[in-house]
This record gives C-alpha cells, structure tokens and sequence, in this order.
C-alpha cells in the first residue's frame, strides 16, 4: 500500500512515516510542491497523496489543481495549519477529497485514509445494471454512471465534491439529512469537523440547480438539516 507525503517539516515526516510504516503503508516522501508533483505524476501506484498546503517552489493548491488538470485522480487528504472554513473550501475546490488541519493525531489520520480509500473503492465499482445508473427527481436527472447531471435537459458542471453530495442527497429524498451525517456519507469525515463546509457546499449546489429562477429543490430544515424534495406551489423557498 504505497503512500506519497508531500510535506516539508522533517518532524511531520518523521512522525508520519513511522506510524504509517507501522500500519503497513510505504511511504515516498517529496520534500516540496513541485517535486511532489513530479512524483505524483511519474508513479500512479500511489494510493493515496498526503498533501501539505504550505510547502516550498509550489504550494499545496497548485500541486491540487495541477493533479487534476493532469486527470489523476489519486484521492488527495491535504494538512493544512489554516482550519477556518474558506482555507477548506479553497483545498476542497481544488480537488482535494478531505483536509486535516494540523496539529492532529495519528490514529485519526490513518482513520482519514482508511476512508478515502474505501470511498475509491466504491466509486470505481462497476455499475451491471445500467437503469440502476440514473436517479431523478422532478426535472433533475443525475447519471451514476457517466457522472452526469441534468435539470429540464440542461447539463449542469459539478465539481466531485458536489457531485457526491447531489448523488448522497438524490439517494436519499425527502428525507432531513443533518449536517454532520452529510460529513459523514459524503467526506467521509467521522469526527465533530466544521459543519459549515456543509452549509458552503450546499450553497453551491443551490446555485447551479437551480440557475434561472428554478424552483428550489434543497429545502433547509431549521435547525436539522436539509431535505430534496420537490417544492410544492404554496411552499416558501428558504
């Protein structure tokens, strides 16, 4: 299981590479952004890249997006000294799959990864039945197979962080979803993480559905949640 950490404090390293070695992972070591780049980009084997935002040549972000824009799609658990919720939208937008912020333990980093590689696992499998691949509700229409979404026939861009929240709330509709069960299911973050990157991500989503004055299909429950249901004539959009 052959771990990449992008990170430029020799004591992270140290602490890192010694725990994961003795949770059974191999871990290669970049010591700044564009070297971890390079890394990233000669050996796709990698099971996952520990990225650090503030790094030296090439920070965190641009190593992100560049791995991106390259079409790996490697899961990406980016550190990060900044917790407040802009610096984690900022990570998030750029590709990452989860964020940690620094200082943390290790048990709850290999409990990150353990999850980032369980959801590539599932997102990677086959999909047999092909009219198990769409979901729909209204006029939204989002294809599980071909990562495609669609409201009265228009396609929508979505990034893959709103793609799995859509996805989770289209599987799920008509039902309150917390916030903190949303970290869960779609970050798969198990700890009392900030929820607002929830309420962000869910703003975003907002947006593009329902560009041009559509009905909103997000409902906000206060004080639980959110809820995709289709709003009825007599229903005030919140």
């Amino acid at each position: 299981m052959k771990l990449l950490l992008v990170e430029d404090e020799p004591a992270v390293v140290s602490v890192i590479t010694r725990g994961l070695a003795e949770a059974g992972y191999e871990v290669s070591v970049a010591p700044d952004g564009a070297s971890g780049l390079r890394m990233a980009l000669d050996n796709r084997s990698f099971l996952l890249i520990i990225l650090d935002v503030m790094l030296p040549n090439m920070n965190g972000i641009e190593v992100c997006r560049a791995l991106r824009a390259a079409q790996i799609a490697t899961p990406i658990l980016m550190l990060t000294a900044l917790g407040t919720t802009e610096n984690i939208v900022m990570g998030l937008d750029s590709g990452a799959d989860d964020y940690l912020v620094k200082p943390f333990k290790l048990a709850e980093l290999e409990a990150r990864i353990r999850s980032l590689t369980r959801r590539k696992n599932n997102i990677t499998a086959p999909v047999t039945t092909p009219e198990l691949g769409l979901l729909q509700l209204g006029d939204l229409e989002l294809n599980t197979d071909t990562k495609a979404a669609s409201r009265q026939g228009k396609n929508i861009q979505l990034t893959a962080t709103e793609y799995r929240l859509l996805e989770y709330l289209m599987k799920n509709p008509r039902k309150v979803l917390s916030r903190m069960e949303l970290l869960e299911q779609v970050w798969g973050i198990d700890f009392n993480m900030n929820t607002k990157v929830v309420d962000v991500y869910i703003n975003y989503l907002r947006k593009k559905i329902n560009k041009n004055n559509l009905p909103e299909l997000i409902q906000t429950v206060t004080g639980l949640g959110y809820m995709l249901k289709e709003q009825k004539a007599d229903e005030n959009t919140h």
